[in-house]
């Protein structure tokens, strides 16, 4: 039984040919001639699809790009031992980086729509989940170069990884001297690069791929050596990197149990948040609709922080109507000035058809009762020369009758309900 289980997972079984699979890496690290133009076009596209904020373009970009050659390429060499085709891989990383990073950071720059989507705000700071997916899509890349059938997990890989938009968003940042933006998607990319070369680092390691042998040993145990410590420099710093993004998710999921807990099941009403996570103390900012705090009672809800795992925090409530209004345009931006703006349009077009509405439902009720020889009426606004009327606006009654009514009554009866000038009444036969 445990045999046709080893079998079933055989990782060996539809392996392709080592020397092959070097081959087929060392081609694929290479960027000369139309791999260049491919990754700058894949750039465009990735750019485009960041700025129009559709997940489809950005994909149709990642499936484009060969990027991942190179990156495969560093895990391959370490794995290895193969110090030249690691430096070849290296380099080829750089260029592809430099090119990216250029194209992007040129397009944003000439580009008159610099609107921050949520596709490009998502690729500004690194989770856990990056770590996770970065990793395993490293695995099913190694496997597949590995393979006799390559199938198809390499373009999946490069899906899920995405390493194009990260690049877009670092050139962003570069564009609007954003350079948090810029940080940040550029941190995303390189732990993304570094997961996907560990992994592959790794699978490599365990199919057993043979190391390169040199004709002078001190040359080749130097080698070893400094591909020994380049390896553990790498993992080392990268598992701690992991541990601390699991860390602040954790403590970001604390906090929002905690605010839930304490102040929305209570009624209050959360406007602003804010959470430091890297400062010392890390920081916990709320401000709240109308709630005021007394400091007794803040220094309480510090107190309860431990209870929900919230270690080394503190918690501060902004109460100051000028301090919080200012923080809560700063966290909105430009959404704040969309908002305003649709706003100003609403209530221009509601004044508009209040213009040519009759405010007074019960109207036409109380003509037919005053008046029950009609037979059906309109009455409503409508426009007119300004030469008939200033206003450029009349309000108009039509009416059907066997025989014509006391029009001059009714029109007397009208302008003092409706507080008017004057009134247009046409009767149809």
């Amino acid at each position: 039984m445990s045999n046709k289980i080893f079998d079933f997972l055989n990782l060996h079984a539809g392996e392709d040919d080592k020397n092959r699979v070097l081959e087929n890496i060392t081609a694929n690290t290479s960027f000369r001639g139309a791999n260049v133009w491919v990754l700058a076009c894949a750039i465009l596209i990735a750019s485009v699809g960041l700025n129009l904020n559709s997940t489809a373009v950005i994909i149709g970009a990642m499936l484009i790009s060969p990027l991942m050659g190179p990156i495969l390429g560093a895990g391959f060499a370490l794995g290895t031992y193969n110090f030249q085709l690691l430096k070849k891989s290296g380099k080829n990383l750089l260029i592809a980086t430099g090119v990216s990073l250029t194209v992007a950071t040129v397009y944003f720059y000439l580009s008159p729509f610099k609107d921050v989507q949520s596709e490009l705000l998502a690729r500004t700071s690194p989770s856990i989940y990056d770590v996770l997916i970065a990793f395993f899509g490293g695995i099913a890349g190694a496997i597949a170069v590995t393979r006799v059938e390559k199938g198809n997990p390499i373009p999946g890989v490069a899906i899920a990884t995405a390493l194009m938009p990260p690049l877009c968003t670092a050139g962003y940042g570069l564009a609007t001297f954003n350079f948090s933006f810029f940080l940040g998607a550029f941190y995303l990319y390189t732990i993304n690069c570094f997961f996907i070369c560990i992994a592959t680092f790794l699978m490599i390691k365990y199919l057993k791929y043979p190391p390169v042998q040199w004709k002078n040993k001190r040359y080749e145990r130097q080698i070893r050596y400094g591909l020994t410590i380049l390896i553990i420099v790498m993992i080392v710093p990268s598992f701690y990197l992991a541990y601390n993004l699991l860390n602040e998710k954790k403590f970001n999921q604390n906090v929002e149990k905690f605010i839930n807990t304490e102040f929305v099941r209570e009624g209050f009403t959360v406007i602003y948040k804010k959470v430091n996570y890297s400062s010392s103390p890390r920081e916990i900012e709320l401000a709240f609709l109308s709630k005021k705090l007394k400091q007794e009672e803040i220094t309480q809800l510090n107190s309860l922080l431990p209870d929900f795992g919230i270690d080394h925090a503190k918690l501060i409530i902004r109460q100051d109507a000028t301090d919080i209004k200012s923080e809560i345009l700063n966290e909105l931006g430009k959404q704040n000035t969309e908002l305003t703006q649709k706003d100003v349009l609403i209530n221009n077009l509601r004044q508009e058809v209040a213009r040519y509405k009759i405010e007074d439902t019960g109207l036409i009720r109380e003509v037919q009762i005053l008046f029950p020889e009609m037979e059906a009426l309109s009455i409503g606004k409508v426009q007119v020369d300004q030469a008939t009327d200033s206003s450029g606006i009349r309000t108009v009654l039509i009416y059907r009758s066997a025989e014509k009514l006391e029009e001059a009554k009714l029109e007397a009866w009208l302008e003092q309900k409706l507080r008017i000038d004057s009134i247009t009444i046409i009767r149809q036969q």
